[in-house]
Order: C-alpha cells, then structure tokens, then sequence
C-alpha cells in the first residue's frame, strides 16, 4: 500500500468517525429535547395540580369561613352591551342575525330593585294575640286624698303602655275519670241495670304517663328546633320533672312506627299518583347498625311533590346507602317528571323524564370563580355564571303566569339563552382537574336533562325546594350528631316527613302532631279515617292552622 492510499484510508476513517459521532450528538439532542419536553409537560402538569391543589384549599376555606351565599357580585363590566336583546325573538329569529359573541352574552342586565316593604302596624303584627288588660289601682296610703285624708272615688281609666309577656311552659298531673250512668226507669220497672260510661280517648301506650300533648312536645323540640333530646331531659328537670331521654326516645319511636306510619304511607301513595317528584339525599350516621362502623355514612333521601299546584308532599327516607336502588324502590309506580341533581344513582329510575338542575350547574361555575380579577374580561366561569344568572332572571319574570303561558316564554325566551349556553359550553376547553373543567364537565353531561325542563310550565328551573327541604333535616343532624339505630333514623325520616308536610300546608306543627296522637289510636284501622287527618283536609286546616304568615 502506497503513501497515497494509506492517507485516503486515513481520512475515510476519519470521516465514519465523523459522522457517527455527529448521528450520536444528533441521538442525544433528539434525547435532550425529548428529555427537555418531558419536563416541561411534567412541569406543567405539577404546576397545573398545584393551581388546583390550591383552588381546593381555597374552596374548602371559602365553605367552612366564608359566606354560604352564591349571589353574583361585580360581574357587570362597563361598556359591554347588556342581554336585553336575548328578549327579543323577531331578532333570534332571522336567520341572517350573526351569532353573538360571548361578551355581547355575558354581560348581565341590573336587576331593579325591589320596592321597599312596608314595615307592619303593631295591630297587624299582633292580630292573633289576645289582648288582656290589666288595671292598677291606688294602694293603701294613696287611695286618700292628700289634703282631708278622706277616700279617694275612681272617675276612670289612662291608657299607660302595652307590653307582650309570655307564660312559662309547665307540667300538669292529669288524672282522667269518666263518669257511669244508669236509667232510672229500668231500675224502678226492676229490668237488670246496665250501667254506661263515657267515652274516654284510648291511651298512647298501656300503663304509660305519654299523652298527646308531651309526646308532640317533644317531637316539636326536637325536630323543629333541634333540641336534642339530652337537653330536653334537663329542662323537664327545671319543671320538677325527671323525664330520661330513654323514656323520651321510646315515646318518640313508638308513636311514629304505630300512629304515624300510616299517615306517611298514605303521603307516600298520594306523591307516587303525581305526576312531578324531586328528590335528594344527604348523608348521616347511625351508630349501632348491623355489620357496620359507627362512622360509616349512611343516608337520609327527600323525595317531595313539585310545583304542580296541588298540596305539598315532603317525605324522607332513611336508608343505610347511596344506591341508586334505593329510589327505584321509593318511587316504584311513579311516572312523570322527575327532578334531581346530577348524582349517576337516579339513572336507574325507569319511566321518568328526568330533569336537571341548573343551581347546581351554577354552583359549579361559581367554585370555579377566581378570588381576584385582573383587569376588565370576564373570566369563562364569570361567564357561565351570568348566563345562568340570565335564565334565573327569566324565570322570575315568568313567576306568576299559568303553566301553559310560562312554557311558551321559555320556549320564545329562555331557550335561545339556554341553547347560546351550550354553543358557549362547546368553546371550552379547561385544564383538566381544574374547577373549571369539572363546571364544564357536569354542565355538559346535564345538557339532555337540562333542556328537558322546557318540556312542561309546571317544571321548575331548579331543584331549589328540595335542597331547601334537606336543610332541617341537617340542622337536626348537626345537633344530634348521630342516629343511635336504624330504628330511630326510621322514626325521624317519619316524624321530620310529616312534620315539613303540615309546614307547607301551613299549619301549626305541633298542634298537628298532638290531634294526629289524640285521634290516631282509634282511628288507626280506618282508612277513610286516615284520609281526614290529611294535612290538607278540611277538618285539619280548621283545627290546626297555624298564625304564622307563610312567605309568598
């Protein structure tokens, strides 16, 4: 091999060197890069987990120190135009209109506000209350006339100052007697003697000092002011009392399962014949349940009549879980429409037009809210927010029409609005496990039961009534803590089922209870007679109305 030759071999060793080590570099730049992408992505996503960490412990803070409140404050932006156009259907209408930007959507109309109320007359506050008068006369050294001694004579009455006393509770030994009878003309015509006796209401319990009066007292403390019954014990006690929260409980769970049931199972048959539910749950514990933990939740679920303008029928039902099952079982043979929040369990209803519920809609844009705005445009749950607020709006301006003409506006008013939510809804794309994206993400799924409240004038927008049905329950839950058993958590689901029922009829709880325990254990096998203690029948409203003015 020749000088020449050695040098070419030389220089194309040279060159393979070359150019693997330039593929090498170029391996590890694509490795680098790839590397350097990995991390941005991962740095990201740790960055995107902390923002929503931190949007979570927000949340939590905002709900157990902050206000409860989800009224929209500071959303209207200046020199947007306002939603008014929405109104206008001859505009929606024409085909040629362009679609309206999400700025030109989300800037909501300022709502008027509502005149002042006049504040109520002492007589019209007070009609109800017997007056009594009480008149005060001169005693002893002032009854002389200062100047002879001599008596004074009165020559009238001033009228000094009105004052409102009450009348402490106290507990009274009853003991009953009845009387006997005989007729006297049978006895002188020497016939056997048969004595009558008068008729005496039958007794709550056998040998037991329970009557109507203290048994619906305690109910009426405990589940409408949420006095537990420990408390209770300690004031009996102030009154001479000893009246344990034993005894109490028995009472309390003995008259709901024999006097009280059948009222609910009457309530309960009358719900399933409507053709408008809505239903809840809220959970609870009970302690000493059959193969579970004494921390283990169970639940108690509220299914209520809607605003289908006939009486109102609120009904809970205690159950050991979550399972959809559970409201099947309830509203087995209920056809209609039925109202409830996104909970997957309701799915397993058959027969039903099942209906969304836009507060909870919004009250996940409202979580998703951001704590401080910077600058002037609107954030996307600023705008999911006010497009809510819009239909909300509607809805109170359709408040007072007849069924028939309140589903006509929706269809000319509300629809367009609620058809420029989903095309808003579309343009989204939130990080995920944001609280935005889970606002998106359930308004999405609630998007086929959402439009199906345009279906009928009675369907209410939201599931607002239940919700508010479910508060007194949890009121009782926060001071009682805990169900001891599932028989006791049957009993409140009564009790609490008949006592919000007699509320939204308008009558006077307690004194509804007491007549259903005066009337209930002689009419107990009478169904007719049942029906008479309905709290909508004639005879109840006329005895048991309440003076308490319910809230239009």
């Amino acid at each position: 091999m020749n000088d020449m030759d050695f040098k070419d071999k030389i220089i194309e060793n040279l060159m393979q060197t070359i150019e693997s080590l330039n593929n090498e570099i170029a391996l590890l730049r694509a490795e680098a890069k790839q590397r350097d992408e990995e991390h941005s992505e991962q740095l990201k996503a740790l960055n995107q987990q902390v923002a929503n960490l931190t949007e979570t412990i927000r949340n939590i803070a905002g709900k157990r120190f902050g206000t409860s409140s989800e009224k929209s404050k500071g959303l209207q932006i200046e020199g947007q135009m306002a939603l008014d156009f929405l109104n206008e259907v001859e505009q929606l209408s024409d085909e040629s209109t362009p679609e309206p930007s999400v700025e030109e959507l989300c800037t909501p109309k300022p709502r008027a506000k509502a005149a002042r109320k006049p504040r109520g007359t002492r007589e019209a506050l007070f009609t109800d209350i017997p007056i009594v008068e009480e008149l005060y006369v001169a005693q002893n050294e002032d009854s002389a006339c200062e100047h002879c001694a001599s008596s004074l004579a009165p020559i009238g009455k001033e009228f000094v100052r009105e004052e409102l006393r009450i009348t402490p509770a106290k507990v009274e030994r009853i003991h009953l007697y009845r009387e006997s009878y005989i007729c006297n003309e049978c006895k002188d015509d020497g016939d056997t003697i048969e004595v009558t006796k008068a008729m005496v209401p039958t007794p709550l319990f056998k040998h037991s000092l329970a009557s109507p009066s203290i048994v619906s007292h305690i109910m009426y403390q405990k589940y409408v002011n949420a006095l537990p019954l420990n408390r209770q014990e300690k004031d009996f006690a102030r009154l001479g009392v000893t009246l344990n929260r034993s005894v109490q409980a028995n009472w309390v769970n003995n008259s709901a399962a024999s006097y009280f049931r059948p009222i609910y199972d009457e309530l309960h048959k009358e719900l399933l014949g409507r053709d408008l539910a809505m239903s809840d749950e809220t959970p609870c514990q009970v302690h000493n349940e059959e193969g579970r933990k004494a921390t283990t939740d169970s639940y108690m679920w509220v299914h209520r009549t809607g605003e289908d303008g006939l009486p109102p029928i609120i009904l809970y039902d205690y159950q050991p879980t979550r399972n959809g099952d559970h409201a099947v079982r309830f509203l087995a043979g209920f056809t209609g429409f039925h109202h409830c929040d996104g909970y997957g369990g309701y799915n397993k209803l058959k027969d039903v037009i099942r209906i969304a519920c836009l507060a909870h809609i919004r009250r996940k844009f409202v979580e998703a809210l951001p704590k401080e705005r910077t600058g002037n445009k609107l954030t996307p749950a600023e705008e999911g927010v006010i497009l809510c607020d819009k239909l909300f709006e509607l809805e109170r301006e359709f408040k007072d029409d007849e069924p028939d003409v309140r589903k006509q506006k929706r269809l000319e008013q509300s629809k367009p609005v609620l058809e420029a939510f989903w095309r808003w809804l579309d343009k989204q794309d939130p990080p995920g496990g944001s609280n935005l994206y889970k606002a998106v993400n359930y308004a999405r799924n609630q998007k086929e039961y959402m439009n199906n409240f345009l279906l009928n004038g009675r369907i209410s927008i939201s599931n607002a009534l239940t919700e508010n049905s479910v508060r007194p329950y949890t009121l009782i839950r926060k001071n009682s803590l805990f169900h001891d058993t599932p028989k006791g958590a049957t009993a409140s689901a009564i009790i609490c089922s008949l006592m919000e029922t007699a509320k939204a009829s308008g009558l006077d709880v307690e004194k509804y209870l007491e007549h259903l325990l005066l009337k209930m254990p002689d009419r107990i096998k009478e169904s007719a007679g049942i029906k008479d203690l309905m709290p909508w029948s004639k005879e109840i409203q006329q005895l048991c109305k309440s003076k308490q003015k319910l809230k239009g």
